[in-house]
């Protein structure tokens, strides 16, 4: 089950478990849509991984135990665990290699 991590972990923007706009890597690793495209160029600072739309977990049980009230969002919140100046240079390590390959 996905942790549903609360923010940007790159501009701590709040990213409830309904949003839309929540990007995570293979590790859970939690940016939001401007961050990973625009900052990060969709290489994980943390994995060198790509960025997929994390999935929204249902609010309204359709099955027994199995929604958000039963199973909730992770609360604490993440940050960046890199210095952001080296990130370019790690970005551009990385960026030109397709996110399958990695």
């Amino acid at each position: 089950m996905l942790e549903l991590r609360p923010n940007c972990e790159y501009c701590d923007k709040d990213l409830p478990p309904n949003a839309t706009d929540a990007r995570i890597c293979s590790y859970e690793c939690t940016y939001c849509a401007d961050c990973a495209q625009h900052v990060l160029h969709d290489v994980c600072p943390n994995c060198g991984g790509g960025f997929a739309p994390r999935p929204i977990r249902p609010a309204t049980e359709r099955r027994p135990g199995v929604f958000l009230g039963k199973q909730p969002a992770a609360v604490q919140r993440k940050h960046l665990k890199w210095e952001r100046d080296t990130l370019a240079d790690f970005i551009a390590s990385v960026q030109t290699i397709p996110p399958a390959q990695r």
